[in-house]
């Protein structure tokens, strides 16, 4: 059976949720403050937890810090009585993998804990599902939901790996934030289409020493690339030396679009 720890302060929040959760089907745990909430993660490790962000003494925002840091890639719906967009764009930045706004409808809490959990858990949608990703460097698992970039295990947040994903399925195909929405996240998410840069930012820095990158195609979306001649001056850095290290950089920088319209360096 899988767990759910509620962490909030406010008894008929923590009430509520564990009436409609536990009549999902989910064993509930619960805490009233964030070092509360980070020893039962300790002691027993829930499926996901749905965490309020004002709390007394250890608030949601440090929570998801520390479990980050880490390396806890615990899902997190977060629960803000605040409407204002920056709230909500820091607690995702913070590691939160959704948010859900108070008051909020119970039936819909259960819905964005299905959802998280749908896309945490392992794929059962058939052989493609299931199949190892492998492009410029990187290499995904979505049975053992896992990421390899040359060789060293990455871990990634919930969201992060599904987002990763789904750009891999569609390697060099422009998708706009919409349909990033749409695919990663599984329902309306209210326009807020910041979440989806927030998380490109974030596996930019993962993907930093691979060979892929994900490009802005402005007024568009994103695409996800892998940098072309990469492979092969990898091959020459290995009996080059300093001057192929000083061109592969080079290529790269031009590749991303910080060295404006020029021709690309010659090796």
């Amino acid at each position: 059976m899988q767990t759910i720890l509620v962490v909030d302060d406010e008894t008929n929040i923590r009430d509520l949720a564990r009436l409609y959760l536990e009549k999902d089907g989910y064993r509930v745990i619960t805490a009233v403050d964030g070092q509360q909430a980070l020893d039962l993660i300790q002691q027993n490790p829930p499926t996901l937890m749905v965490l309020d962000l004002m709390l007394p003494g250890i608030d949601g925002w440090e929570v998801c810090r520390r479990l980050r840091a880490a390396h806890n890639p615990l899902p997190i719906l977060m629960l803000t009585a605040r409407t204002e967009d920056i709230d909500k764009i820091v607690g995702l930045e913070m590691g939160a993998d959704d948010y859900l706004t108070k008051p909020f409808n119970p039936r819909e809490l259960v819905a964005r804990v299905r959802a998280i959990l749908r896309r945490a858990g392992p794929s059962s949608s058939g052989a493609k599902a299931d199949q190892v990703r492998q492009l410029g460097g990187v290499m995904l698992d979505p049975t053992a939901r896992e990421v390899t970039v040359n060789g060293h295990r990455t871990p990634l947040r919930a969201k992060e790996f599904d987002l990763l994903l789904t750009l891999m399925d569609h390697a060099n195909i422009v998708l706009s934030r919409d349909q990033l929405l749409d695919l990663v996240w599984g329902y309306e998410f209210y326009g807020q289409t910041r979440t989806v840069d927030v998380h490109i930012a974030h596996l930019r820095e993962r993907l930093a020493d691979s060979n892929l990158t994900i490009e802005t195609v402005w007024g568009m979306g994103y695409k996800l690339i892998e940098l072309p001649m990469m492979q092969a001056t990898h091959a020459l850095m290995k009996t080059g030396g300093l001057t192929d290290v000083v061109w592969n950089f080079e290529y790269r920088t031009f590749l991303r679009g910080k060295r404006g319209r020029g021709k690309p360096p010659t090796p």
